[in-house]
């Protein structure tokens, strides 16, 4: 994950409109909802790594009674979710900083749930980034994470062109290879969940509206140009979503109660 901002203005409001304000990834509040699925959440306190702009963060605290710690690479994300907290009275119950990639600048077990919705995807470590939200997690505490994975197969030029119509940095692995870090670094309770399938109909959806009824608004907000390179870049998300290239899943794993030594 490149230290240089990534999300500049227009990649913002875009990916707003498309899932809501304050929100940045797919599926908007209800994939916060399967994130925390069956896990107890009142009075917990979480870290959400790659927050961005706070949406999933206030909505953690608003509809699931947590306390909440995000984190980002990105200032200009943090200081409008600073802002919006602020703003929504939310500022002692949801605490954002802005960090710097590698290891998690926390004490040991100083939380009882780890959040992660797309960020992971982007770092190219998975296994010490793993390794590092186990050793914050308390025990019985739990990992819980949305991603962009991909499937078995070498890149194809449709890949490399979307992943240069996006403009991010990506590291791609697949939900097999994200179980096998979990389990080597001693979390139980694996469940991988592949969510392509959802995914693909929602990216249809999406990239029907902003060629359609959303264009016009788009065009005001963004400008012709950026506005026809959303377009773009989405026909070029649905190619490696419909050619099941590019997947979605959930992942989750428990830190025991007590470490095998």
């Amino acid at each position: 994950m490149d230290q240089q901002d990534e999300y500049y203005g227009n990649m913002i409001t875009m990916l707003e409109l498309i899932w809501g304000e304050g929100y940045m990834a797919p599926g908007g509040a209800g994939n916060v909802k399967k994130m925390l699925n069956g896990i107890e959440t009142e009075g917990k306190r979480i870290l959400d790594i790659g927050c961005g702009l706070g949406g999933p963060a206030f909505e953690m605290t608003n509809a699931f009674g947590a306390d909440v710690v995000g984190i980002d690479l990105e200032a200009p994300l943090i200081k409008r979710a600073k802002d919006s907290a602020t703003k929504m009275g939310l500022q002692d119950r949801c605490k954002f900083r802005t960090v710097k990639a590698g290891a998690l600048d926390f004490p040991n077990q100083s939380f009882d749930i780890v959040v992660s919705s797309g960020a992971i995807t982007q770092v190219k470590d998975k296994a010490n980034i793993f390794s590092e939200c186990y050793r914050v997690l308390k025990p019985g505490g739990y990992l819980t994470c949305y991603d962009w994975t991909k499937s078995e197969e070498p890149l194809s030029e449709d890949m490399i062109y979307w992943f240069k119509m996006e403009g991010l940095t990506y590291a791609l692995e697949t939900l097999e290879e994200y179980k096998t870090h979990l389990k080597k670094i001693g979390y139980i309770k694996i469940i991988i969940n592949n969510a392509s399938d959802w995914y693909r109909n929602e990216v249809l959806k999406e990239y029907e509206l902003i060629k359609g009824r959303l264009y016009p608004l788009m065009v005001e907000l963004l400008g012709q140009k950026d506005a026809d390179h959303f377009v773009e870049n989405w026909r070029a998300m649905v190619v490696v979503c419909e050619k099941g290239e590019m997947h979605q899943g959930y992942c989750r794993g428990q830190r025991p109660l007590k470490d095998h030594s």
